[in-house]
């Protein structure tokens, strides 16, 4: 996702390394017309461990160049893709585990209406920027790895294709497919901390042309923090019909519940998360929350004949969350009564001992519906030096989302306070049975969106491409709420996304491109809104980059670089009146460079490195200058795996990042940190058995960063040892 929107989207892949990947990868839209016989070339180097054939960790495909699969070096953005190898050869599950192999990507904690993962990308939330196979994934849930054949990542306002939203990239998860190879595996993963998970994947032809594929999982972990424990599960079937015929039909479901323990963190203590031990868990032993995903899809390919592809899709999806959660009042207290509290980042010269934690409830229902249909066409044609690539398509977007706050006071407490303990060793305790609970506010939103677009890459030549696109969308949004302002808001935002790009490829092995891209967001991109934003336009944002991608070691080894700028011209900004106005400025500059593929035969590396120079360039809150929150100047992370032998193999890697910020104010921040991990495996023909140490030096650092309760932040994972064993059948 990164920045300017000029990407070749379906450019025509003429190079060995894209065609290879066709085959590595289940692609978003499937050709079903037989290859050119006199185009095919060698495929990139495998290995065969314990019998069983390693693909390794680079992939030339990505999902997110365009709205069908595009070969990576026709994508005029930065982008990365992090494939299944490289997940399992982590022992990464989760969504938040994947992304640490992004550079530029940090986390964020649950905040305010958010539940979930919490991401931001080059500066700027992302959290309406996940996708999931090309459609938005608006639900509030915490996702797992368990049905993902991959996670793409496209760097830079996207709009072109995405519509709404993209500022910082876009992250689209891409599912495991059937297929007619049959093929069954079950794994099993015990580790400290009372860590338990078990998956299943089951492959089954059901005809000449037709597959099933199901997936599931289900895990109960607990982990270095007191109290905390989550257990989940999930089922994902895919049914495909018409596999290698013009025809092709895939019906598919995500199914997944999470009983999770809601982890507010730490407060701040003189501008750094208190120095209490890093186990210290503040809430109570009965919080919980409970996600409930449903995600059910229908896709149909048409190939009308080799230049022209036909695509429809259409997406009902349902989430809701119901949390019972305490979260840490604004600031800390210098007393246990709660009457004398400190101003933002809790500075003091009072020992740790005098200070004091207010825990306030933030239970609240959250629904969210979101119906989506597109139908995208894809052509190619012309003669001679000049070739045109047409992508074009319609969307519609409908979704509704509701919030029911509640409440809760202790006895002789001030409202919505259930709690005051102390900063040092609070007690774990239940939620006192005798809280009053009441209906706070409930915020309603809809909105309707539809976009249309077209987009261009016109080969010049055999070594020239130029890219060029255009989107009109129109995004209508209303909310209601039942206590707190505004009582109602409704906006119709109208905007036109344009990209623009130009693409040098002297070799197969060399490309290089400039490009230009922009992107908006509206007050009520998210259907949640703050008051006194309701009557603003949406924020223009517009990026510019150049880059570079290379091939290796003849294919095997890909490496990838991009200066770039992102400026969002009209940021919302509020004066000393309290007022909004659109009168700020934000800009992000910054250069990224990644890697991944095979050094040689045995020795596999996938890493990456990001600087980003992020800064309000102008605010009327006193914020003009600073440095925009949870972005750290540098990201960078490594991971790599040597074959000892035909069965043994081991790795390891690293992530980095600098210190960041919880808000624009610049007052609370979490230091610098680098963590190493480290795994060995032993493959066979029929199973593996792996051993992963998370965090192998106990390092003390913070996962996740929040501006809001005056700044917070997440302790990490301690040092965790698991064991893994997949069995095939």
């Amino acid at each position: 996702m990164t920045l300017c929107l000029t990407l070749a989207a379906i450019a025509p892949v003429s190079n060995a390394r894209a065609q290879a990947a066709s085959s590595a990868k289940t692609p978003a839209a499937h050709t079903n017309t037989a290859p050119d016989s006199s185009n095919i070339t060698q495929l990139p180097a495998t290995t065969a461990i314990g019998d069983q054939v390693d693909d390794g960790f680079l992939t030339p495909i990505s999902s997110v160049g365009g709205r069908f699969d595009t070969d990576q070096r026709n994508i005029a953005q930065a982008t990365t893709v992090v494939n299944k190898a490289l997940l399992q050869s982590q022992a990464a599950t989760s969504f938040q585990d994947a992304l640490r192999n992004v550079p530029g990507v940090t986390i964020g904690a649950a905040e305010g209406g958010v539940i979930g993962n919490n991401i931001n990308l080059r500066g700027f939330s992302a959290n309406n920027d996940i996708y999931l196979d090309g459609f938005r994934d608006r639900g509030q849930y915490y996702r797992d790895t368990f049905n993902l054949e991959s996670i793409d990542v496209l760097y830079g306002p996207s709009s072109l294709y995405f519509g709404r939203g993209s500022t910082g990239g876009v992250i689209n998860q891409v599912s495991k497919q059937a297929n007619l190879t049959p093929s069954a595996e079950v794994s099993g993963t015990v580790g400290t901390n009372s860590r338990y998970r078990s998956t299943f994947d089951v492959n089954q032809p059901l005809s000449d042309t037709s597959a099933l594929r199901i997936n599931g999982f289900g895990q109960s972990l607990s982990s270095t923090r007191d109290v905390m424990q989550n257990q989940d599960y999930g089922i994902a079937p895919t049914l495909r019909l018409g596999i290698g015929t013009p025809t092709e039909i895939t019906l598919s479901a995500l199914v997944q519940r999470n009983h999770d323990q809601p982890d507010y963190g730490l407060q701040s203590v003189n501008g750094r998360p208190a120095p209490v031990d890093a186990n210290t868990f503040y809430g109570f032993t009965d919080d919980r929350t409970i996600q409930d995903t449903q995600v059910f899809t229908a896709r149909v390919d048409h190939t009308l004949n080799s230049n022209v592809k036909l695509r429809n899709q259409t997406r009902y999806s349902y989430y809701t969350t119901d949390a019972r959660e305490t979260s840490l009042k604004r600031g800390l207290f210098t007393n246990a009564s709660g009457t004398s509290s400190l101003g933002p980042g809790g500075f003091t010269n009072l020992p740790l001992s005098g200070l004091y934690v207010g825990l306030v409830s933030r239970d609240r229902v959250i629904d969210n519906h979101s119906l989506y249909n597109s139908t995208d066409v894809e052509a190619k044609f012309g003669t001679g030096w000049l070739k045109h690539d047409v992508v074009a398509g319609v969307d519609f977007e409908h979704d509704t989302y509701s919030n029911q706050g509640y409440k809760a006071t202790a006895p002789g407490l001030p409202s919505g306070t259930l709690a005051i303990v102390p900063l040092v060793s609070p007690p774990q305790m239940a939620r006192p049975a005798n809280a009053v609970t009441s209906l706070d506010n409930r915020a309603e939103s809809s909105a309707n969106s539809f976009g249309a677009y077209v987009n261009d890459t016109v080969s010049l030549g055999d070594k020239w491409k130029w890219v060029g696109g255009l989107r009109w969308d129109r995004f209508q949004a209303s909310i209601n709420n039942s206590i707190t302002a505004p009582s109602y808001a409704t906006q119709t935002n109208y905007f036109t996304s344009v990209r623009t790009g130009l693409i040098y490829q002297p070799t197969d092995s060399q490309s290089y491109y400039v490009s230009y891209g922009t992107s908006f967001n509206p007050s009520l991109e998210a259907l949640t809104l703050t008051a006194g934003q309701q009557n603003l336009a949406p924020e223009k944002n517009r990026s510019f980059e150049v880059g570079s991608r290379w091939d290796f070691l003849d294919g095997d080894l890909s490496v990838s670089q991009s200066l770039f700028q992102i400026d969002k011209t009209n940021a919302r900004t509020q004066d000393a009146n309290g007022d909004y106005t659109l009168n700020g400025g934000v800009r992000v500059r910054g250069y990224q460079i990644g890697a991944a593929g095979r050094l040689t035969k045995h020795w596999q590396v996938f890493g990456g490195y990001t600087y980003l120079n992020a800064v309000v360039t102008k605010a009327t809150d006193g914020t003009q200058g600073n440095t925009l929150p949870n972005t750290p100047h540098h990201t960078a992370n490594l991971w790599t795996t040597y074959s000892l032998t035909p069965h043994w193999q081991i790795g390891g890697g690293m992530v980095y990042q600098s210190t960041r910020y919880a808000a624009n104010d610049n007052v609370v921040s979490v230091p610098g940190y680098v963590r190493w991990d480290a795994m060995a495996a032993y493959h066979a023909h029929s199973y593996d058995v792996q051993f992963n140490v998370i965090n192998l030096a106990d390092k003390r650092y913070y996962d996740a960063l929040i501006p809001s309760d005056g700044g917070r932040a997440v302790p990490a994972l301690g040092r965790t040892f698991l064991v893994t064993v997949n069995y095939r059948f």
